[in-house]
């Protein structure tokens, strides 16, 4: 190899080591990004009074924070168990009726069908605050303001168009043959989206479920509106902390942790399937 050829390879070498730094350095900055305000609520939930607004990272933690939000002055066990009946039933039902729905729109012929997709998608269109005033009066006239119901009732209609959305893309890539070979095997339909198709559509009915549990876990907005003291959810319960000093940091910081630990672990569950789902997109 002649010097005139060594060069402009080394030049290209320190040039891609370069660019592998750059990349290194900016994903370092975006992780601190992203990570230090959940790294500081989590110091902030284990700082006793006396740290609350101070800089310091070493102190002497404490559980104070975390027993004070169960006390009897929050009750923050009611509203835990009130975000999980609801996310559980939303769940309990989205899942189910989605699935057939993608199913009968993605594999069986009628009219209507695309207006009807349109129509379905032109739901999540709709911004929460239009729907807040009719849900509170057709929910009052019915008798289920502050219940856990009346929330389920509107988490569904925000999660069931999602997700029939997202698992029909799912469906629409699995191979018709496939039916078609277990129904020659004897199989009806019911056996045939039991055994073939919801293998095979798994990673887009997880990723379904995932989105589902993190639209529902933190809604906010109908929570508030609908719910006064008995329904009230997690989201609605963390504006409750302040006291005669004004907000209580520490506390809230406690509450917020408790506040994403279901989502952190339903993710850990059932990560696999869910990047599966994000990166494939469907079922080739």
């Amino acid at each position: 190899m002649n010097k005139g050829t060594a060069l402009p390879q080394k030049k290209k070498l320190l040039s891609n080591r370069t660019m592998s730094f750059l990349e290194f350095l900016c994903v370092i900055l975006v992780a601190i990004f992203l990570f230090l305000p959940i790294f500081w609520i989590a110091l902030t939930a284990f700082k006793p009074e006396s740290e609350v607004y101070t800089t310091s990272i070493f102190f002497q933690a404490t559980l104070d924070n975390f027993k004070a939000v169960f006390s009897s002055s929050f009750d923050l066990g009611k509203y835990y168990s009130n975000s999980i009946i609801v996310v559980l039933f939303t769940l309990i039902i989205t899942i189910p009726v989605s699935v057939l729905a993608s199913y009968s729109l993605s594999r069986f012929k009628m009219r209507g069908k695309q207006l009807f997709m349109f129509a379905i998608l032109a739901t999540q269109f709709i911004p929460l605050i239009v729907n807040v005033i009719p849900f509170f009066i057709m929910f009052r006239n019915w008798g289920i303001i502050d219940t856990t119901l009346a929330l389920i009732i509107v988490n569904l209609g925000h999660t069931i168009p999602y997700a029939i959305w997202l698992i029909k893309g799912f469906i629409d890539r699995i191979p018709i043959d496939m039916e078609e070979a277990a129904t020659i095997d004897g199989a009806n339909r019911l056996q045939v989206l039991w055994h073939v198709l919801l293998p095979l559509a798994k990673p887009g009915i997880i990723t379904a479920t995932v989105f589902c549990f993190v639209i529902t876990w933190n809604e906010f907005m109908f929570a508030l509106v609908l719910t006064q003291q008995d329904a009230v959810t997690l989201p609605v319960a963390l504006s409750f902390f302040n006291g005669e000093k004004g907000v209580l940091w520490n506390q809230m910081a406690a509450a917020g942790i408790l506040f994403v630990l279901p989502t952190i672990v339903f993710m850990l569950l059932v990560r696999k399937q869910f990047i599966l789902g994000m990166t494939s997109g469907g079922v080739k």
